[in-house]
């Protein structure tokens, strides 16, 4: 006879750094281990350091870098139902975040949100009426974490695609918060609404944000369907940074593509960042690998993130205003050989300055070591 299964398996896909910077993803972990087996992940890069920073990374697996609605869809055959832990600004986004990462995912098993913003449990349609199993569920977490049952969202009301235009809503926005497109400040917000629309990847319209139009010209084509879109900071709240070494023997190039940093940083001993938010953004990660960087900045700073941590040892190279881009890619070329990573056997992290300042030439305006 086949044994009886004696605990439910239970997926949990923590979102942000904020519900792990408050205490919620750990608190609720522990409590959803009274109802069953718990496996709990997470894949975005500043939620990544704040679980490095909590040293939950034995309780949270951060080895992957994904979206919500992946970690769904790859959670979900092992598991009996998952939880969304999410801190939203407002109880609007919360249930419109959750909606959308239903809507990408396409759930056979229950889905469930659970936000410490709003304090509440919301049950989450698996693509068609709500399921009564789905509704039980959502007693059951809600019991668990000592959070209300609220109504299920009718929709994410964030995307729509018609013809060869797909338009999308970020929800939620304070007027003078910073708008992201996948770690580039495209804007700021004028309204709580912020609408973009693009064409084959380009974007065409922007309502509700004053446009920054150097910004735009940094991401010439992108998914609207998959980007990561935001308003306000990457990491609202603050903890004291804790390091993990992970030094290897290369040189990564980080070059505007702040999302990816953990990625370029493994296996790396130092990495030359290329932007101001970049290389602030970079920094936070680098500073937990206990690696330095060489940061390429011109002083156009949107503090995507407020509060960064400059790894020791590491040098900051400011060019003149608006060249930062190109002294990056002549570094992409002459340093990098057109890629983005490069052995430093026998070269010390001076040597890598150096190289970097024979390449800004004239543009070079001053060097800052930390």
């Amino acid at each position: 006879m086949r044994a009886s299964k004696v605990a439910d398996e239970i997926g949990v896909v923590v979102h942000g750094p904020e519900v792990v910077d408050c205490g919620f993803a750990e608190r609720a972990i522990d409590r959803l281990s009274d109802l069953g087996v718990v496996t709990a992940v997470l894949g975005g890069t500043m939620g990544r350091v704040a679980v490095i920073d909590g040293g939950l990374e034995d309780k949270i697996d951060i080895s992957r870098r994904e979206m919500p609605s992946r970690s769904v869809k790859r959670l979900e055959p092992e598991s009996d139902f998952v939880i969304l832990l999410n801190y939203a600004k407002t109880e609007e986004t919360a249930l419109a975040f959750g909606a959308m990462v239903a809507e990408r995912s396409k759930p056979r098993k229950p889905l469930v949100l659970a936000d410490c913003g709003g304090g509440f449990v919301a049950p989450l349609p698996m693509g068609g009426p709500l399921s009564e199993e789905t509704s039980r569920v959502a007693e059951r977490v809600g019991r668990a974490l000592g959070l209300e049952v609220a109504d299920p969202p009718c929709s994410s009301s964030r995307m729509k695609s018609v013809g060869r235009i797909v338009r999308r809503w970020i929800l939620g926005a304070v007027p003078g918060e910073n708008v992201s497109i996948n770690g580039t400040v495209i804007g700021r917000a004028l309204k709580d609404t912020v609408e973009l629309a693009a064409i084959e990847g380009k974007i065409v319209e922007v309502h509700g944000a004053e446009v920054k139009a150097h910004g735009l010209e940094k991401i010439p084509t992108v998914d609207l369907e998959t980007a990561i879109l935001r308003t306000g900071e990457i990491r609202r709240t603050e903890k004291v940074p804790r390091t993990v070494r992970r030094r290897g023997r290369d040189a990564a190039l980080i070059d505007h593509a702040a999302e990816e940093a953990f990625e370029r940083a493994q296996g790396a001993m130092v990495a030359v960042t290329v932007g101001d938010d970049t290389t602030a953004i970079a920094g936070e990660v680098l500073a937990r690998l206990g690696a330095p960087l060489v940061g390429i900045v011109d002083g156009d700073l949107d503090r995507l993130c407020a509060r960064t941590a400059v790894p020791k040892g590491s040098v900051v190279i400011t060019v003149s205003p608006g060249t930062d881009d190109a002294v990056g890619r002549r570094a992409r070329e002459e340093i990098f050989g057109g890629g983005d990573r490069i052995s430093m056997e026998g070269l010390c992290v001076d040597d890598l300055v150096d190289m970097v300042k024979r390449v800004a030439g004239e543009d070079l305006v001053s060097m800052r070591r930390f």
